[in-house]
């Protein structure tokens, strides 16, 4: 394994256990049983990739033959609901520190899925195409939280949650432009990675919002 391609592995496995983490914790917020948890977790980290290589036609999903990440995730989820179970009146308490817990993860996922779907674009041969690795870079980061919150039956946190689509597609795009001047992967990973958990973590601090239609 090159170099490259282990800074695109760990990537992935990063965005994997922070959005099945990201998932089981909405899933028991919801008060979803075990299997609910596991599904919201698994959903969550593996949903956005789906759909992302249904796309650019690469059958079957990566999902299907690399079990290690469906395991990453069913590991990752399973953990959260041991916690909320075993500790359950201190997990309720403190319902508005995990929020937080949660959201970091969520920005740590996002951040890292960017970067895996918009290289997944230009390893499949699409690199001269600017749009359409950022937007599978986006949908990659994005995918996975929207059928999870469909699925929970919520409006999607991307069409009403401050600036989060907006920081996925910052992030692809820093993420395209420095591989087109920098060789080694490390350094437009780990500063597009920033620049998305960045984005999400002032918007969350300051309520960062686009406009929208007043009630």
């Amino acid at each position: 394994m090159d170099w490259m391609t282990f800074i695109f592995h760990i990537t992935e496995i990063i965005g994997t256990f922070a959005f099945a983490v990201s998932g089981a914790m909405v899933a028991v917020k919801k008060r979803m049983d075990l299997f609910g948890v596991l599904l919201m977790g698994g959903v969550t980290a593996l949903g956005g990739g789906t759909i992302r290589d249904v796309l650019i036609g690469h059958f079957p999903p990566n999902m299907f033959y690399s079990y290690k990440f469906l395991l990453i995730a069913a590991v990752s989820a399973l953990f959260i609901f041991y916690i909320a179970y075993k500790w359950h009146d201190a997990y309720t308490i403190n319902e508005f520190y995990l929020n937080n817990i949660n959201n970091v993860f969520d920005a740590i996922g996002l951040a890292a899925f960017v970067v895996t779907g918009t290289q997944t674009g230009i390893n499949a041969g699409y690199g001269d195409n600017l749009f359409l690795c950022v937007f599978l870079g986006t949908l990659t980061g994005i995918g996975g939280g929207v059928l999870r919150d469909v699925m929970c039956q919520e409006m999607p946190a991307v069409l009403r949650k401050h600036v989060y689509a907006v920081a996925a597609i910052i992030g692809g795009l820093v993420y395209y432009v420095l591989h087109l001047y920098i060789e080694n992967t490390t350094i437009p990973t780990i500063v597009s990675m920033a620049v998305t958990i960045i984005i999400r973590m002032l918007a969350t601090k300051y309520k960062w919002s686009l406009p929208r239609i007043p009630e």
